[in-house]
């Protein structure tokens, strides 16, 4: 019989090569980067350290052969048992196995030396996160018989469930008693030779509903009457158990959940589940927390369910890597329809390629049975640094083509950078595509991004594209008036409100994805007054806060009945007549101050504008059916300064800069700067200086932490202000500009006048 244990207690940790017995006392999961991962400067350690575990034979499984499991190390990582080296494992995100059994003593000692320092070879080594390192997911010794299911074919289960239903057009209704025929094929060692195998199928009552004994290693069971999968409004679960015997005796048992769907991905009418159109409207996810890294504990996972369930999401783009598997069971049980891929993202390296491979047969052979997940996702933004080449399109084509052999029931999608042409051929690939598209924050004003993709779905009209990412970041900062840039949470609720509007309207968008459901580490991040993270979530890093952001989401997406005022964290208002926003999903809503009665609205769209008084304190209560919501506002003669952006680091804040009315300032963006004649030489001369200067220390390329200095990135800076601009770049690629330098330029722009607009 199979026997597993967990071997996450009790492990030495050390930066050093470790003497025998002596290190840190530290359980799994662990990340040495939780901290120094999330504050910035882009210096948190990246080399190997080393995790050591002593144990006696007869504290681990009985079996003939035993083996180890690693759920997650990041990014390479070395077995050595006993002195003897046993394994290597190159990728941070996905489970890796190893037999320890003919190294095993009475008493031993196991070595695991993770590395996640900076290499060519392991996708990621380029991305806006951090890369965390550690054996941040869970450890098993798995006992089991000479003659057993696989456990050394990628980290795979061993089971392999295919369910075949009736691919129903639009708008056909299922079938009454409608059966399904499921193939169940299980992989074996070479001693399992003659052993006969019990296929059953339970519901999910947990009642047998078809069953079978034979020797083959491939059946096909029916279920009759069967339920199907329906993402959040019916996610029906059933469950295989695949048993290994010899004579009457039980070997082995392996066994998975599994769900009976059919879905399309139509170019005009977005994605359809059973032959019904289902909105796939939803978040991506990183999973990381503040001061924990990538070492999550199950209720991490469960409460990160809990919110985006919360929010009303239907679907969730696992990015940038494999997740583990205990959310994608989360996501099955809970009816979230998955976009699953590997971090072959931002940096194409060709000597990478096997790595991409590698991870990709990894992914999929692991979380095949998974009902959640409808789509391989290949790359992101991997054109980042310039147009697809002949390297970086075979690689496409050949991950491509892997999982469409392991996998003949799902598609495959990409994420592209927003300033990719429409015409790349490597876009061409995959069954669909997304794009990342920023305007409105990196770029362009948020009213681009709903014609961008007509222009593009009029232009290939059979591809089904979708948005992958789009988002802006807020922290605490709070104004009035917001702008782009400006990092407040009512630029950000501005943002998604306008955002919504024009996505959510577009029925052709086989899937949007906010960027993201929670603020993540990224230590080389220098923006927004907090350094080391990126601050667009919906939701706050430690969890704890919901954005305004987030009510928008969940007044278009949830059912449940709420009802918000924005704004709860702005209190001090100078203004005598001060805006107030409230969502709700109810039609009417109706707010009062004082107790006071402003009157109602309605709104099909969900967000409710309100001018209110401001003298004193007041007590806001808005209203709608039978919810109720409260915040206080409270008349002030000067800006509370603790509202007020202030970088950290930065060479000067935006309210140290002198302005004059029609003139320029280094607070105007890049683009309306570049507009003038007198700022588009000042400009260039600029960046003439900073080229230079990235070519001195990049060896003759104009790159910035890998990003190539082309016409396009040239556009998306279009949108940041130039004060914005050089604090993110002194902060992320070293760029050098000093007080008295800005202060000088900003003299110089204050000479030209503004271009009318």
């Amino acid at each position: 019989m199979r026997n597993r244990i967990s071997l996450n207690k009790d492990w030495l940790f050390s930066k050093e090569t470790p003497e025998s017995g002596q290190g840190e006392s530290v359980n799994i999961p662990h990340c040495w980067n939780s901290l120094d991962g999330q504050d910035g400067g882009n210096d948190y350690y990246r080399g190997t350290c080393y995790y050591t575990k002593k144990i006696a034979r007869k504290d681990l499984p009985a079996g003939d052969r035993v083996y180890l499991e690693f759920r997650g190390t990041n990014s390479s990582a070395t077995l050595t048992v006993n002195g003897k080296e046993l394994a290597s494992h190159d990728g941070g995100y996905s489970t890796w196995r190893a037999d320890i059994t003919d190294a095993l003593a009475e008493e031993n000692e196991i070595l695991v030396a993770v590395d996640n320092a900076e290499n060519n070879r392991v996708y990621p080594q380029m991305a806006d996160f951090t890369f965390y390192g550690g054996i941040y997911r869970d450890v098993y010794a798995i006992g089991v018989e000479a003659a057993h299911f696989d456990l050394d074919y990628y980290g795979a289960p061993g089971i392999k469930v295919t369910p075949e239903l009736t691919q129903l057009a639009i708008g056909e209704a299922i079938p009454e008693a409608e059966s399904a025929m499921v193939e169940i094929e299980v992989y074996a060692n070479e001693k399992a030779q003659g052993k006969t195998y019990h296929y059953e199928i339970l519901d999910g009552k947990g009642d047998v509903v078809a069953s079978t004994d034979t020797m083959d290693k491939k059946v096909n069971l029916e279920i009759p009457k069967v339920i199907r999968w329906h993402g959040r409004k019916n996610p029906y679960l059933y469950r295989v158990v695949a048993v290994m015997k010899d004579g009457d005796k039980e070997i082995d048992r392996v066994e998975t959940n599994f769900g009976c769907r059919s879905y399309e991905i139509h170019p005009e009418k977005g994605f359809i589940l059973n032959g019904e159109p289902y909105a796939l409207r939803g978040v991506s996810r990183h999973q990381d927390r503040l001061g924990i890294g990538n070492a999550l504990l199950p209720e991490h996972h469960e409460e990160d369910i809990d919110l985006i369930m919360e929010v009303g999401a239907t679907t969730i783009r696992l990015a940038h890597y494999q997740h583990d598997q205990y959310f994608y069971d989360l996501c099955d049980a809970k009816g979230l329809v998955i976009w699953a891929e590997i971090p072959f993202i931002s940096q194409f390296m060709e000597t990478g390629y096997q790595n991409t491979i590698s991870q990709m047969t990894e992914l999929v052979a692991q979380n095949y049975n998974h009902p959640s997940i409808v789509v391989w996702g290949l790359s992101n933004e991997i054109t980042m640094q310039g147009k697809a080449d002949e390297a970086l399109l075979k690689n496409h084509h050949d991950l491509n083509d892997l999982c469409h052999s392991m996998d003949k029931t799902r598609l495959t999608t990409m994420a592209i950078v927003s300033m990719c042409s429409v015409d790349d051929p490597y876009i061409q690939i995959p069954d669909t595509v997304s794009w990342n598209h920023y305007f409105g924050w990196y770029g362009g004003d948020t009213s681009m991004n709903g014609p961008w993709m007509d222009e593009f779905h009029k232009k290939y009209p059979n591809i089904p594209v979708g948005v992958s990412e789009y988002g802006c970041e807020a922290l605490n900062w709070h104004t009035s008036n917001p702008k782009q840039g400006d990092y407040t949470e009512e630029y950000q609720a501005y943002y998604h409100e306008e955002l919504i509007k024009q996505l959510f309207t577009r029925d052709y968008l086989w899937a949007t994805h906010v960027w993201n459901m929670f603020d993540f580490g990224a230590d080389a991040r220098a923006e927004g007054g907090e350094n080391g993270q990126n601050h667009k979530g919906l939701v706050t890093f430690d969890r704890k806060y919901k954005k305004d952001s987030f009510y928008a989401y969940k007044a278009w997406l949830s059912d449940e009945p709420f009802v918000h005022i924005c704004g709860k964290r702005y209190v001090d208002r100078v203004e005598d007549v001060t805006k107030v926003t409230v969502y709700s999903n109810q039609p009417v809503v109706e707010l009062f101050v004082n107790g006071e009665s402003l009157g109602t609205q309605e709104s099909a769209e969900h967000f409710f504008y309100f001018e209110v008084p401001n003298k004193g304190v007041s007590t806001l209560t808005a209203v709608a059916g039978d919810c109720k919501d409260e915040s206080t506002i409270k008349k002030v003669d000067e800006p509370n300064e603790d509202y007020i952006l202030r970088e950290v680091g930065a060479i000067l804040n935006w309210f140290d800069i002198t302005e004059v009315d029609g003139y320029l300032s280094i607070n105007d963006t890049i683009g309306d700067i570049m507009a003038t004649t007198k700022g588009k030489l000042l400009m260039m001369g600029m960046i003439g200086k900073v080229m230079k200067s990235m070519k001195k220390k990049n060896g003759g390329k104009a790159s910035a932490a890998g990003f190539e200095m082309s016409e396009n990135m040239m556009k998306m800076m279009n949108g940041f202000t130039l004060l914005r601009l050089v604090n993110m770049a002194s902060g992320m690629i070293g760029v050098e500009v000093t007080k008295e330098q800005l202060l000088d330029i900003n003299a110089k722009l204050n000479k030209i006048k503004k271009k009318t607009k």
